[in-house]
């Protein structure tokens, strides 16, 4: 079978986000058929699961809910989805909202009015809970009840509801942005971690096998080792693969399939893309290797800050590619050598490769 692979142009006209664990309308369409129900069909997170499997099991034994949760990590590795099972586990309801979405009182005070017990409440992005609504959870958390303050200065007064016993689960990608008095209401906090490739590789297979779509394990490990360690990222590239096999490659998704699709979107085997290498070639080329600081390599790439902090940085730090210092950014050589640039023995701030000019080491601003 012949497949077809070629190059596209540095910077894809398509832009899409293909390696960013944000959620996309896409995801947000087929998310639900792709979830798994109960605990033991969540793939990964071993350590996670067999605590909350634990504390399942005692809470069922006392007939009680289960204890609050609070789930870190960063984007894409399966709170939503966690959330929904424990739900189903305890047989109670999940209600899914998102801290943005509860700006005024009367938001909270409707989700909690219509808990039923044994509901599960999930709250995504929880660290962004306004003030007022933060407040409000405290006596809802504690102890099943919600205070509400009716009318205003020397005539204002306090009545409170008593709610059905629930459990809250918290999500965050920010763990110190959480204040402390919430932070502390949470009975469990777990940490999400990123994802084995064979642990991805089996969700790619399960998905495909969900969508009717013929994928072999070299296909699927193929798929995993470029995903970033994200099962979110996984289901993306696997659409996006198995879109590339159905025009160029009819048949089943083998390695080569894979790598040939994902070469065309310029997703590399360590899961980079055109953005994240340039944002790399521009430290070493631009800034001899850096360091730079995050003002000047938001102009230079024209990035805004706060998107490379949040959106580039952490994969690249976390394969070790890219650095912070006190006096800015620096790449390593673990990335020049990943991008075919390598340094001379002059220094770690001098790039030898083909048409880098040799130059001496840039104080930073």
């Amino acid at each position: 079978m012949a497949i077809e692979s070629s190059r596209s142009p540095r910077q894809p006209s398509h832009a899409k986000p293909l390696v960013r664990p944000q959620v996309t309308p896409e995801d947000q369409e087929q998310r639900e058929e792709l979830r798994p129900r109960r605990l033991q069909e969540y793939i990964g997170q071993r350590d996670l699961k067999e605590t909350l499997h634990i504390a399942i099991e005692a809470a069922k034994h006392r007939r009680e809910p289960l204890e609050h949760l609070l789930l870190y990590g960063p984007p894409g590795l399966g709170k939503t989805t966690m959330a929904l099972v424990l739900a189903t586990e305890m047989g109670g309801k999940c209600h899914i909202s998102s801290a943005p979405a509860l700006e005024k009182p009367r938001d909270i005070v409707g989700l909690l009015i219509a808990l039923k017990p044994g509901d599960v409440l999930f709250i995504d992005e929880v660290h962004r809970l306004a003030r007022v609504t933060e407040e409000l959870l405290y006596p809802a958390i504690e102890d099943f009840r919600l205070d509400i303050t009716i009318g205003k200065g020397q005539g204002a007064r306090t009545r409170s509801l008593k709610l059905p016993p629930f459990t809250l689960i918290g999500a965050t990608t920010r763990m110190g942005s959480l204040s402390a008095p919430l932070r502390d209401r949470f009975g469990l906090i777990q940490h999400l971690r990123f994802y084995e490739v064979q642990e991805l590789a089996t969700i790619v297979q399960r998905t495909a096998q969900l969508l009717c779509t013929p994928i072999d394990e070299a296909g699927a490990q193929e798929i995993a080792r470029r995903s970033r360690g994200t099962p979110r990222i996984a289901n993306r590239l696997l659409r996006r693969v198995r879109d590339y096999a159905a025009v160029k490659a009819p048949g089943p998704i083998t390695a080569a399939v894979a790598a040939a699709a994902l070469e065309l979107l310029q997703v590399d085997p360590l899961g980079l893309d055109w953005t994240d290498r340039r944002l790399l070639e521009t430290i070493i080329t631009t800034f001899r290797g850096g360091p730079v600081g995050l003002e000047t390599l938001a102009a230079a790439t024209g990035e805004e800050a706060q998107t490379i902090v949040e959106v580039y940085e952490p994969y690249l730090m976390q394969i070790g590619y890219l650095g912070r210092t006190s006096r800015g950014r620096v790449a390593t050589e673990a990335a020049r050598k990943h991008l075919g640039m390598f340094t001379s023995q002059g220094g770690p701030g001098v790039v030898t490769t083909s048409g880098i000019p040799d130059k001496s080491e840039i104080r930073d601003e």
